[in-house]
C-alpha cells in the first residue's frame, strides 16, 4: 500500500502523506492542503470522518464491537478491576501498582473537602434547577478557589490537579442531589472506597446510618467503569478544543459536562426513562410502541437502541445488562416502569426487525434501569454519566496538553450573501 494520497483538484495532483494507527486505522493527513491547494479546505459536518487528533487513550471498533482503555478490553476491566484502577489507567497511561493505588486513593480522599464558600453558590439555584447546570457552574466554580494554572510540565503539579478534581467531584455530585431533593450537605468517610462514598455522601439520611449494599456498589462501579472514556465523543472534543486555548482543566471539564447534557449524548439514559414514562402514561402496550418504532412514517423514536458508532452489539451494555438484572433481582423492586423497560428489551432482542438492523439495547437503556432503581432522580442520570466520564476527560485534557497541540479552530464553507454595500438607515 502506497504512504501517501493523491487529492487532484481541478487538474492539479497533491500528495498527502497517510498516518497509520497501531491497529491499523488510516488517516488522511491533510494538514498542509490550504496551503498546498491556496485555500481549499474539507466540509464534513459532524466531524464523522475527520481525526481531530492522534491518542493513545482508547481504541473503538463499531464494526465488530471492541472498546479498550490503553490496550486492556473493557471486558477484563470491568471484571477484575475497579473505578480507581481504571481512572488511574487513563490519565498516567498504565495499571497502578498496590502502593500507587493506596497513595492514589489517599490523595484523593485529602482532597476532597470543598471550600465552604461553594455552598453558597450551590444555595443561590432553586431547586428546580437541571442538575447539569449546577453541576457544570459547581465545576467551574472550583477555578476560584483553585486560580493557580496547572503547569502542564510538571508531574508533580499535574498529579496534583488530578486528584484535587477526582476528590472533589464526587462531593459536587453529591450535592447537586441533595439539593434537589432538599437533604442536608455532607462528606464521605476515609474509611470508604471511592464508589462506597458516592453512594453514602448522595444517600444517606441525617437521622439514620447507611447500610452499603454490595450489588449497589459492584452495579455503580461497573457503570462508571463503562462510561470512563469513549474516545472523541462530543463532550470529549469539547474539553480538547476548550484546553487546546489552555484554558484551565476546571474550566476545560465544566465545558464538557454543558456538551454531555445534550439529549443526543450523556443525556439519552434521562431520555430513555421519559420514553418509558410517556408509554406507561399510554396504557403501557410495548407492542404497540414496539410498532410504532418500526413505522417509518411515525415520529417516535425508541431511545435506548442501537448506537451512533457501534453497529453491533454495545460491549458496555453485554457487562451492564447483568449487574441491571442483579439489581432488580436484589432490590425486588415493584416499578410499572422497570416492568415496560424489561418487556421492550424482551421484545428487541427477540423481533426480527431490530435483531436484523442490530438495534440491541444499549448502554443508555440498562444505566437508566440500574439509576432508577437505585432511587436515583431522573434529572441525575447525567449527572452520574459526567461522574464515570470524569477520568476520561482529564486524560484527554492532560494528553492533549502534553502533545502541545495547537489551538482548536475548524474552518467552514461560507454560503452567506456577497458583498453589499451599506445603505444609512434613511435609504433602507
Amino acid at each position: 500500500m502506497s504512504d501517501t494520497a493523491i487529492l487532484e483538484i481541478k487538474g492539479e495532483k497533491h500528495e498527502f502523506p497517510l498516518i497509520v494507527g497501531t491497529e491499523n486505522e488510516i488517516g488522511i493527513d491533510i494538514k498542509t492542503l490550504r496551503g498546498a491547494t491556496l485555500g481549499v479546505t474539507t466540509i464534513d459536518p459532524g466531524y464523522k470522518n475527520t481525526g481531530s487528533c492522534q491518542s493513545g487513550i482508547t481504541f473503538l471498533d463499531g464494526e465488530k464491537g471492541i472498546l479498550r482503555y490503553r490496550g486492556y478490553a473493557i471486558e477484563d476491566l470491568a471484571d477484575k478491576a475497579d473505578f480507581l484502577e481504571v481512572a488511574y489507567l487513563l490519565i498516567f497511561g498504565d495499571l497502578p501498582s498496590k502502593d500507587q493505588l493506596i497513595k492514589f486513593h489517599a490523595d484523593i480522599k485529602t482532597e476532597s473537602v470543598v471550600d465552604d464558600d461553594v455552598k453558597k453558590i450551590l444555595d443561590a439555584f432553586p431547586k428546580s434547577a437541571h442538575p447539569m447546570g449546577v453541576l457544570s457552574s459547581l465545576t467551574s466554580a472550583l477555578t476560584a478557589f483553585n486560580p493557580t494554572s496547572v503547569n502542564v510540565d510538571s508531574e508533580e503539579d499535574m498529579y496534583k490537579s488530578v486528584v484535587k478534581i477526582l476528590g472533589k467531584f464526587p462531593v459536587l455530585v453529591a450535592w447537586t442531589m441533595r439539593k434537589k431533593k432538599g437533604l442536608p450537605l455532607n462528606y464521605g468517610s476515609n474509611s470508604l472506597n471511592y464508589v462506597e462514598n458516592v453512594l453514602k455522601m448522595m444517600f444517606e439520611k441525617p437521622n439514620e446510618e447507611y447500610v452499603q449494599n454490595p450489588i449497589l456498589v459492584n452495579a455503580l462501579d461497573k457503570l462508571l467503569i463503562l462510561h470512563a472514556d469513549h474516545e472523541q465523543n462530543c463532550s470529549t472534543s469539547t474539553v480538547r478544543i476548550v484546553g487546546s486555548s489552555h484554558a484551565g482543566l476546571f474550566a476545560s471539564l465544566s465545558a464538557g459536562i454543558s456538551a454531555l447534557w445534550g439529549p443526543l449524548h450523556g443525556g439519552a439514559n434521562q431520555a430513555v426513562l421519559e420514553m418509558l414514562e410517556a408509554i406507561k402514561d399510554d396504557g403501557g402496550d410495548t407492542k404497540k410502541y414496539m410498532g410504532k418504532a418500526k413505522d417509518k412514517q411515525d415520529p417516535f423514536r425508541l431511545m435506548g437502541f442501537g448506537h451512533r458508532v457501534y453497529k453491533n452489539f454495545d460491549p458496555r451494555a453485554k457487562i451492564i445488562k447483568v449487574a441491571a438484572d442483579e439489581v432488580l433481582s436484589d432490590l425486588g423492586v415493584e416499578d410499572p416502569i422497570l416492568d415496560i423497560a424489561k418487556g421492550l428489551e424482551k421484545e428487541a432482542l427477540q423481533d426480527e426487525y431490530f435483531v436484523k438492523r442490530k438495534l440491541y439495547p444499549n448502554v443508555d437503556f440498562y444505566s437508566g434501569i440500574i439509576y432508577r432503581a437505585m432511587g436515583i432522580p431522573t434529572e441525575m442520570f447525567t449527572v452520574m454519566f459526567a461522574l464515570g466520564r470524569l477520568p476520561g476527560w482529564i486524560a484527554q485534557w492532560r494528553e492533549m496538553r502534553l502533545r502541545k497541540e495547537p489551538i482548536g479552530r475548524p474552518r467552514q464553507i461560507y454560503t452567506g450573501e456577497n458583498y453589499r454595500a451599506f445603505k444609512t438607515i434613511d435609504k433602507r
